[in-house]
């Protein structure tokens, strides 16, 4: 089994996990002034993925470019991994390719103190990347674990591009926001990747 395997059931019954889905969770993070670049950017991008309609294309001219843009806000404090392999425990299930992982080291060579596991969402379904988001979040939790660099907690995101969904595992509880942000709140969505990316800084 690897991480995109997994649904939300499975997830829950092989970690403990309970989910908290109840709460807007990040609809009070204060949105970023994003630069002109990635505005104009998207402003092609954008209605070229859509009409393309590739999961490859939303990733490339969509995902990335939003991620770049959060990590540029907080350089040099992070690192960002697209399309990697992180195993971390194949007997659990835990392994496999991540879409993007974004660590809280400025290394770009080796994965160090990973805090983001982001989900490309499959045929479009926000809720069918729910489940390989949870196990990523769980790898990134016992990776952590592993090395000594327990977080409080870690982060999760799914998205199409067009639509962002946001988690967080804290001990065992996984709280989804049940807002979808869609791509038009660009500031609010970056402004929710920094603040990711700074809260557990060390």
């Amino acid at each position: 089994m690897s991480y995109s395997e997994f649904n939300i059931e499975e997830v829950k019954s092989r970690f403990k996990l309970q989910v908290d889905a109840r709460m807007e969770h990040f609809a009070a993070v204060t949105p970023v002034e994003v630069s002109d670049f990635l505005i104009g950017m998207l402003a092609e991008n954008v209605p070229l993925a859509v009409a393309i309609s590739t999961e490859k294309a939303r990733s490339e001219f969509i995902i990335a470019p939003v991620l770049l843009e959060a990590r540029r806000k907080t350089q040099p404090r992070v690192s960002l991994f697209s399309g990697v392999e992180f195993n971390v425990d194949p007997s659990r299930g835990l392994t496999g390719t991540c879409d993007f992982l974004i660590g809280l080291s400025p290394d770009q060579l080796t994965i160090e103190v990973p805090v983001i596991a982001v989900v490309e969402a499959k045929n479009e379904s926000i809720k069918g990347g729910l489940g390989q988001c949870m196990a990523e979040m769980v790898g990134v939790r016992e990776f952590n674990k592993q090395r000594g660099r327990e977080l409080p907690r870690v982060y999760g995101v799914v998205t199409t591009g067009s639509a962002w969904k946001f988690l967080s595992l804290e001990n065992d509880v996984v709280k989804v926001d049940p807002r979808e942000y869609p791509i038009s709140e660009l500031g609010r969505v970056v402004g929710i990747l920094v603040s990711m990316m700074t809260a557990e800084a060390r």
